[in-house]
């Protein structure tokens, strides 16, 4: 053999050395299982409070009413949700909300008890963005409702009508507070869905 000639030699990585990378692939996995479990049961008590607040909008709404104490022989000046399509579709679409969120409850009681499924995450993203969608377009044109009802509009010969009717306006303005509220909550809630199925 010549001086210049080497030999490589293969030496075994050692048993303690090989042992000692399972805990620390272990370590992570159980610390993004619980990143996970700690997002879910965050989603689970949002939830919560969101079907507090769509069930607030709903029933606020669904029973503003007010009748003027004077009237004609031909006229009772009430004012009411159902006088308005407007207000009618709210009260639906803030209902179809609360029981959406309420049916949403199990699989959110999945991604606490299994925090590394990825299908019941998923499948919340994607329905929690279509009810954040219908919950905003019901506030949306109910509050454009109720802002004429408070200012008017004099290019349209609309009048304010919360100078006669100051109870029904103060009622559906609460409405429309809650319902905004419950978009807000769901604006978290997709947030939280789409950062736990980035931590996957």
């Amino acid at each position: 053999m010549k001086s210049g000639d080497h030999a490589a030699i293969d030496v075994p990585e050692s048993s303690a050395v090989a042992k000692g990378k399972a805990p620390l692939i272990g370590s992570q996995r159980e610390q993004k299982s619980g990143v996970n479990k700690g997002l879910g049961i965050a989603d689970f008590l949002l939830r919560l409070g969101a079907i507090a607040a769509a069930l607030a909008a709903a029933a606020t709404m669904g029973t503003s009413d007010e009748t003027l104490p004077f009237f004609t022989q031909f006229f009772q000046f009430e004012a009411s949700y159902d006088d308005l399509p407007t207000f009618t579709f709210f009260v639906i679409a803030m209902a179809l909300i609360a029981g959406y969120l309420v049916l949403s409850l199990p699989f959110s009681v999945v991604t606490v008890i299994r925090p590394n499924a990825v299908a019941p995450r998923l499948l919340l993203f994607i329905s929690d963005t279509v009810a954040l969608t219908l919950t905003t377009a019901a506030g949306g044109a109910a509050a454009a409702i109720v802002y004429l009802a408070h200012n008017g509009n004099p290019n349209t010969n609309w009048l304010a009508i919360c100078n006669q009717f100051g109870d029904f306006c103060q009622t559906v303005s609460g409405a429309v507070v809650a319902s905004f509220i419950t978009v807000v909550v769901l604006v978290v809630l997709v947030l939280l869905s789409g950062f736990a199925l980035k931590k996957r």
